[in-house]
């Protein structure tokens, strides 16, 4: 076993040390966390309001508009999020600052104390984390998103005032089942009796219900206890419908609007004196890295994290608005990922495939990924993203427009590719 490293060490140091302790990446189960957690009071967070995200796609980015709107409208607030992009910092924001390293690594030492010779996964460390930083600053409000599934995630230790699943579908099938009955228990495992249980996804399967009814949760779902619609009035705002109340003329967000429904249906039950012109102005400035995100005007270049077929379908229906330009797709996946539908599903819509390999063990193999075209004429591979950037960029024009998606590692490779520039 190695030891732990000094207090006064490097994040990385302590990052290398939590990785070499516990080398299993998905590590699902309740009973080690909450051992640790009890040991150091996490689970009693007293007056602190707790919102719990779990769904397939678009937990990030309900986050970080509900970020916003609680942030703006005075609280105090604590968000746990993962996978990062370029910083580990970024899985634990206060007051909508990423945690620094002091603080992580103060975190990291009083875990490892407490653990004894409980092996801790590298996410059961960070979830831990994040409680214990949120805790210390005694936050109005914590939002805690779900790494995988619901049921067995770290994250489900602590009880939510209100459980959210934001979306349903295929994913990390291994773990959750390769059905939407299946995924929909799992994901509804965040669920509590008497307790709000916030859906967004319209289309759910008979298995959440059975969880609602078995927990005794208050379900309050899409398109039953709340809906939303783009205004007739005008294309560019959009209208809220609840049970508590209704908000019209909202803006339409840059973050994908079911989500962004889904954020106020939470803030009617938790927070509903925040007002309008709070949520107004909050949602109009929400942003999340990795999402739709345009690092490049001339030519566009849009990042995104869209490694699913859910997440392919919406963006999608996102990248039409560029029907008029050239698009060019750089695209690496991880090979556990439905690569195959992935690009089936985004192909009619671009002119030109770049296939990357990937800085982990996970990638897929870019030629597979080529082989899943329907035509491979317009497209090519390469070994690395750094090279087919370079290769990719000599074809582009100031009237081109560039897709990056695949995974958060795609994303993140070339975030980093663009600072060393």
């Amino acid at each position: 076993m190695p030891k732990a490293p000094a207090t006064d060490a490097s994040l990385t140091l302590w990052l290398d040390y939590l990785l070499a302790i516990h080398p299993i990446e998905i590590d699902m189960g309740l009973a080690r966390v909450s051992t640790v957690a009890d040991r150091l009071g996490l689970r009693d967070l007293g007056a602190t309001k707790v919102v719990t995200v779990a769904g397939t796609n678009g937990k990030g980015t309900t986050c970080a508009m509900l970020e916003q709107i609680l942030i703006q409208a005075g609280y105090t607030l604590g968000v746990y999020s993962s996978p990062h992009i370029l910083k580990y910092n970024e899985r634990v924001r206060i007051n909508g600052e990423d945690a620094s390293d002091s603080r992580l690594i103060e975190a990291f030492a009083a875990i490892n104390v407490a653990r004894e010779d409980i092996s801790l996964s590298f996410f059961e460390f960070a979830t831990l984390t994040g409680l214990y930083l949120f805790k210390a600053d005694k936050l109005d409000i914590i939002l805690l998103e779900v790494g995988l599934g619901g049921r067995l995630d770290a994250t489900n230790i602590i009880d939510s005032d209100i459980a959210v699943v934001t979306s349903i579908d295929l994913d990390h099938q291994e773990y959750l089942g390769d059905t939407r009955d299946s995924v929909a228990a799992e994901k509804a495992g965040v669920f509590r009796g008497g307790k709000p249980a916030v859906v967004g996804e319209p289309d759910v399967p008979a298995s959440l219900f059975e969880v609602v009814k078995r927990k005794g949760a208050e379900l309050y779902r899409v398109n039953e206890q709340f809906s939303y619609h783009v205004s007739k009035n005008s294309s560019e705002v959009w209208d809220f419908s609840g049970v508590r109340r209704s908000i019209s003329g909202l803006p339409l967000p840059q973050l994908p609007l079911p989500n962004a429904a889904t954020a106020l249906a939470v803030i009617e039950l938790g927070w509903p004196d925040i007002c309008t012109e709070i949520i107004k102005k909050a949602l109009g400035s929400a942003r999340l890295e990795g999402r739709l995100e345009v690092v490049s005007q001339q030519p566009l270049v849009i990042l995104d994290v869209a490694h699913n077929p859910h997440a392919a379908r919406y963006l999608a229906t996102q990248l039409k608005r560029f029907k008029s330009k050239r698009l060019f797709a750089l695209c690496g996946m991880l090979k556990d990922k439905d690569t195959s539908e992935v690009i089936k599903v985004l192909e009619e819509q671009v002119d030109y495939w770049v296939f990357t390999a990937l800085e982990t063990d996970r990638s897929a193999d870019p030629k597979q990924l080529q082989a899943a075209l329907s035509a491979t004429g317009s497209s090519s591979h390469y070994a690395s993203l750094g090279v087919a950037w370079s290769e990719l960029s000599a074809l582009l024009t100031p009237d081109d427009a560039v897709i990056v998606f695949g995974s958060f590692y795609t994303v993140a490779e070339f975030k980093a590719l663009s600072l060393n520039c």
